[in-house]
């Protein structure tokens, strides 16, 4: 876990994104200007801005297991009352919300549990966003298979994602891909953060920088093979 840390501390975010999935997400939800969110597996805080920029009179929880990005998170958004940050599990979540927003966690718990598990914290027409890895094509390489059998073996495609939806009585309001430009938000400072520790790193820390390059790698040159879903979705 040092080793990782030695990687990912600091980082501005902990999977692809960018401001203008959330924006398009919460306007698909209608989520109001004043709007209680649950920012579910906050990582360092990346998408706190983006939801306080389209809901400026709301409030955001944010959540996250690890220490380590409950701390920056904090740090982050010290002083802000519209934000608070918890060290708190995405199988126990708190309080009512008009929008729980999930960047690349749910497959934590599976998309069927989560949805289920948060149907109680949901208010009455509140909605759920999330972006979850899957598969744009029935033969994917086996470059990239390797990849994600590390990471997540249970990785469906789209359609699969939609049947995962639909389990825990949802309804798909919209789907889109994650823009080339979100999975850059995410490699780039890794990239440049590899690149510094490079030089004298011991073998734990060379190990968890060779399998960040790799991946990086991989996605660069099949990125049409697979990617992140972002789904809109409401109970049925």
């Amino acid at each position: 876990m040092d080793a990782f840390f030695a990687l990912h501390r600091d980082l501005p975010r902990e999977g692809p994104g960018e401001a203008a999935d959330v924006a398009w997400a919460v306007a698909i939800a209608g989520t109001g200007s004043s709007a209680e969110m649950a920012d579910v597996g906050c990582g360092p805080g990346a998408d706190i801005a983006a939801l306080l920029e389209v809901a400026p009179e709301g409030h955001v929880t944010a959540l996250d297991v690890t220490p380590h990005f409950v701390a920056a998170a904090r740090a982050r958004w010290a002083g802000d009352a519209r934000v608070t940050v918890l060290k708190a599990d995405m199988k126990a979540i708190a309080n009512t919300y008009d929008l729980i927003w999930c960047a690349g966690a749910v497959y934590f718990m599976g998309v069927t549990e989560a949805l289920s598990a948060w149907r109680k914290v949901l208010r009455p027409g509140g909605a759920i966003a999330f972006t979850e890895a899957c598969w744009f094509t029935d033969t994917p390489s086996e470059r990239a298979r390797a990849n994600w059998a590390r990471e997540y073996p249970t990785m469906t495609d789209e359609a699969g994602v939609a049947a995962r939806i639909a389990a825990a009585g949802y309804e798909v309001l919209e789907t889109r891909r994650l823009s080339d430009q979100a999975w850059e938000n995410y490699f780039t400072p890794i990239d440049a953060r590899i690149s510094d520790l490079r030089p004298g790193a011991d073998a734990d820390v060379a190990a968890v920088l060779d399998q960040a390059e790799e991946e990086a790698a991989c996605w660069r040159a099949h990125r049409d093979e697979y990617g992140y879903l972002l789904s809109v979705v409401r109970p049925a």
